[in-house]
């Protein structure tokens, strides 16, 4: 059997006592391949753009917010886009500077832009009322910070609804076809000398490539329709956001990034012509594919003729693979107690989470090999979102997160990325300095 970097990290994992009885779920990331990927994104991208121009690819923090994956990013030449005051805390503390930053919210409050403008962070502004608010700051106190102005170029979704931010009626940015929009959008630009910027982020998980193309497209002749009414090269920037799609039925990865930046080269040509600096904002194309979550199976039980593995990865961490398994499928790798690759038969089972509900199911009539108590189930492909995104239901503790490397001689190291969540912690989160606060109420 040919053993995997996975493989042996798994069985490392469960050796050190990172997976065990008393911490039974754990998160896993493979450095060497975040590496790799955060190269392949600078290399697609300098393949096609002339020499010279600035390219900023800013990481998407919500697909992985962990400051040490952050400040590993950074290292490899990456910055961070931040849609909150938690995001922006995460990208300072691990030390990427506000050059690298670009914040992009669609309900930024007054304290956030102002926070951003004073630091010098680029700015998205989202709709009429936020550029409004933009205008009453630059006005009281200029700024150099770099500002932009998000379009929605309406160009439809992809195939998960809610994850498509291209449609007639998204919450998101200017809307390009509603009638008098392009106008107002020329007009905002020619009459605000450092609105620089334009931004637009169509993709999504189910958005076909050609259909970003397209979006980028009609971003660029945007910028070159304001340019030329300007009478001169206002927009210097275009943000053409990130969204690729990961594949999630294998360990091929497809498409690249490399796909991806061909496709724009070929569907929108002065793209790459260092016409514009550019700005990316991908994220879980970046990390999706190197990342394991490992789970101990708790039980194995029969129900309906089915069996059952009752593991303790469910909707805390898998939150959109059990709410919409049809949009967010996964893979499960099974292993043995001591972390080997189980073989055997594969057999229909149902691959079950911790929490207090019948649907807490990652995989459901899932054929491998049989699950047994002690054994060990790992959701593939779960590097970004999945360990970012906790839901604290039956106030289950946030799995320990661990990036591993694996040496010539295959044995592998483990660095800490965010230790378990204790009981203590859960206990101050929900309010334990508080125990007798509610009862004083009405006592006089």
């Amino acid at each position: 059997m040919t053993f995997t970097d996975r493989d042996r990290a798994v069985q490392a994992a469960i050796a050190q006592g990172l997976v065990s009885p008393r911490q039974p779920v754990a998160g896993f990331l493979d450095i060497a391949a975040i590496r790799r990927s955060a190269a392949e994104l600078r290399s697609a991208f300098e393949e096609f753009t002339a020499p010279g121009t600035p390219v900023l690819h800013a990481f998407a923090v919500k697909a992985a917010s962990l400051v040490p994956v952050l400040r590993l990013l950074a290292q490899e030449g990456l910055g961070c886009e931040v849609a909150s005051p938690g995001e922006l805390a995460l990208a300072r503390a691990a030390g990427v500077p506000a050059r690298h930053t670009v914040l992009d919210s669609p309900a930024k409050t007054l304290a956030e832009l102002r926070e951003a403008l004073a630091l010098g962070i680029a700015v998205n502004v989202d709709n009429h009322e936020e550029l409004a608010r933009i205008d009453r700051m630059m006005a009281s106190a200029p700024s150099t910070a770099p500002i932009g102005l998000r379009v929605n170029p309406q160009l439809g979704g992809g195939a998960i609804g809610a994850m498509s931010t291209a449609t007639d009626t998204s919450k998101f940015g200017v809307p390009l076809r509603d009638a008098g929009a392009r106008d107002w959008i020329v007009r905002a630009f020619l009459d605000r000398p450092w609105l620089t910027r334009l931004h637009g982020h169509v993709g999504s998980q189910g958005m076909p490539l050609e259909r970003m193309a397209e979006g980028v497209r009609a971003l660029y002749e945007l910028a070159e329709e304001v340019n030329e009414k300007a009478g001169r090269a206002q927009i210097t920037t275009l943000d053409i956001g990130g969204g690729l799609p990961v594949n999630f039925s294998s360990d091929a990865v497809t498409p690249t990034f490399r796909d991806y930046a061909a496709l724009l080269r070929s569907a929108v040509p002065g793209l790459f012509s260092g016409r514009y600096g550019l700005v990316t904002e991908f994220g879980r194309s970046l990390l999706a594919k190197h990342g394991t979550v490992l789970a101990r199976v708790e039980y194995a039980k029969w129900a309906g003729g089915r069996p059952i593995a009752l593991t303790h990865a469910g909707a805390q961490v898998a939150t959109r693979t059990v709410f919409a398994p049809e949009s967010w499928p996964i893979r499960v790798a099974a292993y043995d107690a001591a972390g080997r690759p189980k073989t055997g038969t594969p057999v229909p089972q149902d691959i079950a989470g911790p929490c207090c509900f019948a649907g807490d199911l990652v995989a459901e009539n899932r054929p491998l090999p049989l699950l047994e108590s002690g054994d060990h189930a790992a959701l593939l492909d779960t590097g970004a979102y999945y360990f970012s995104t906790h839901f604290a239901y039956n106030s289950l503790p946030r799995p320990g997160v661990y990036g591993y490397a694996t040496a010539p001689d295959g044995s592998v190291r483990f660095a800490t990325a965010r230790t378990p969540q204790t009981l203590e912690e859960i206990t101050a989160e929900s309010g334990g300095a508080h125990a007798n606060e509610l009862r004083r109420l009405g006592l006089g």
